[in-house]
């Protein structure tokens, strides 16, 4: 099943899936964060692409201010998240290799 970025309100949700990874869509509005910096995924590396807005990625010490049309990878087991501090949603395309969810 595929499904555009523009039909995903809020939240996190799984776009497709193949045999050893899978897409995922993430909107976060003003103020949201993806969740705790102890977020992890411990058996796979993720690739966050900001389709929309700004957000601030945190990857263990490593803090990056991101904008429309950033990417980023998440290394196997690096602590992380994402914050929008900005007063517009924050819309992104994810893959996680293997996957994670």
């Amino acid at each position: 099943m595929t499904r555009n970025l523009r039909d995903i309100r809020d939240g996190f949700s799984v776009i497709e899936n193949a045999e050893d990874m899978q897409s995922a869509a993430m909107v976060l509005a003003p103020g949201e964060a993806s969740g705790p910096l102890s977020n992890e995924h411990a058996q796979s590396e993720q690739v966050l692409f900001l389709a929309e807005g700004e957000l601030e990625a945190q990857i263990g010490e490593r803090k990056i201010h991101m904008r429309a049309g950033d990417s980023v990878i998440v290394p196997k087991g690096a602590p992380h998240r994402f914050v929008n501090r900005s007063a517009s949603r924050a819309v992104t395309f994810n893959v996680y290799a293997p996957k994670a969810y």
